[in-house]
């Protein structure tokens, strides 16, 4: 991979991961109700899972999809389902009244997410596409570790964003319109990628 080319991937991943999408709203509602420190782990699942995703798509996942576009289709209908599960139980959640009260992502569960998030698919393939010029694992593990750094910059702007809504978010009205109004933007946050 060339140093141009390098640093066209290098932006496209700062700024692909820094946009709203279904990561970081959840990260921002997270940071909301339990800070920094306990959303570290949802943070890193989501960088890990997606630096992941990207090395097995360009492995040859995307071309599974190009063979069996119903596949592709399932997908998306399964990660649908997924996000308004989600959305569901952040609409529902009500104030954190103790750091017992509000559970965020493990890691696990955050990275395992990227696999259902049609943003982080559209990501993915767009990436594997764009800057893979079939220069194998090394090439790949390039474009991996691209998103595997951004994501921490990104991922720590919207929870230091969320916690710094604590400050508004005294009030059950207000807990509950944020809560709700995450929720929304977080089904929003799908459809152009569906």
């Amino acid at each position: 991979m060339e140093l141009e080319q390098l640093g066209a991937l290098a932006l496209f991943a700062f700024v692909s991961t820094f946009t709203p999408g279904p990561n970081n709203l959840m990260l921002m509602t997270s940071g909301a109700n339990v800070g920094y420190m306990r959303t570290l782990p949802h943070m890193s699942g989501v960088a890990f899972g997606f630096a992941f995703m990207v090395l097995i798509v360009g492995l040859g996942l995307s071309s599974i999809f190009t063979a069996y576009p119903a596949a592709h289709t399932a997908l998306k209908y399964v990660s649908l389902a997924y996000l308004l599960y989600l959305a569901g139980k952040i609409a529902l959640s009500g104030r954190a009244k103790g750091s017992a009260d509000f559970k965020p992502m493990s890691f696990i569960g955050a990275a395992s997410f990227q696999w259902v998030n049609p943003k982080g698919w559209s990501m993915a393939l767009s990436s594997v596409t764009l800057y893979s010029n079939g220069g194998g694992w090394f090439e790949l593990m390039i474009i991996s570790l691209t998103f595997l750094i951004a994501n921490y910059p990104s991922g720590t702007f919207w929870i230091l964003a969320g916690r710094e809504l604590q400050r508004w978010l005294t009030t059950n009205v207000r807990v509950r319109t944020f809560n709700v109004s995450m929720a929304l933007l977080l089904i929003a946050s799908t459809v152009p990628m569906i």
